[in-house]
């Protein structure tokens, strides 16, 4: 379904937004959203092919945003190791909190919070099981270079992952006030940081 920028889809897009904000992926109606948008159902879907679709076009992005900046993060840490530089602590999930999802907040909440009954309900379940193998991909790097990197399980990693990705998210699951949020990113970044450069040998 190619995506315009039209009059009429960006009004079918904000009131998408806010029909799923209100109510979930699962109880959202069509006709509601149509008659938040001022169209009928034939409009609607000249648009989109049905609600999942119109759940797609608002969350795709948020979620290309945070494949990328995990992507470049493995990057940045991986770089350095294969050219036998010392890897410095450079960013961590934390910084991504900041820098893609707290600007972006609604996204993520639809993602995380809004999304049962779609391909995205297991969103933070699929974000652990990235991290997992992103860790364990570059765990023997480290080890090559002399890290003092701990022999921990995979299913050890996946417990921490997952609190530390809930922890995360809780925020954005129930849509804390920004300031709030933020209070919260600090209160875990001081928790678990310290946790995860002892993991790794740093």
């Amino acid at each position: 379904m190619p995506r315009d920028k039209s009059t009429n889809h960006i009004k079918l897009i904000a009131a998408a937004r806010t029909e799923f904000l209100e109510y979930g992926f699962e109880k959202a109606s069509m006709r509601s959203i149509g008659v938040r948008c001022g169209m009928t159902a034939a409009g609607l879907y000249r648009h989109c092919r049905d609600k999942e679709d119109l759940f797609d076009q608002l969350v795709e992005p948020a979620v290309d945003r945070l494949n990328t900046w995990l992507r470049d993060h493995v990057e940045r840490y991986v770089k350095a190791v294969e050219g036998s530089r010392e890897p410095q602590w450079r960013d961590s999930w934390i910084d991504m909190m900041r820098e893609v999802v707290y600007p972006h907040m609604e996204d993520y909440i639809l993602l995380v919070a809004k999304s049962r009954g779609t391909r995205y309900e297991n969103f933070l379940h699929d974000l652990t099981e990235t991290g997992q193998s992103q860790f364990l991909s570059y765990f023997p790097l480290l080890r090559e270079l002399g890290y003092p990197v701990w022999d921990i399980k995979p299913a050890e990693l996946h417990l921490l992952l997952s609190a530390y990705s809930t922890a995360l998210f809780e925020p954005v699951v129930h849509s804390y006030p920004l300031e709030d949020a933020i209070r919260c990113l600090d209160t875990v970044e001081a928790f678990f940081l310290p946790g995860w450069k002892k993991l790794m040998g740093f």
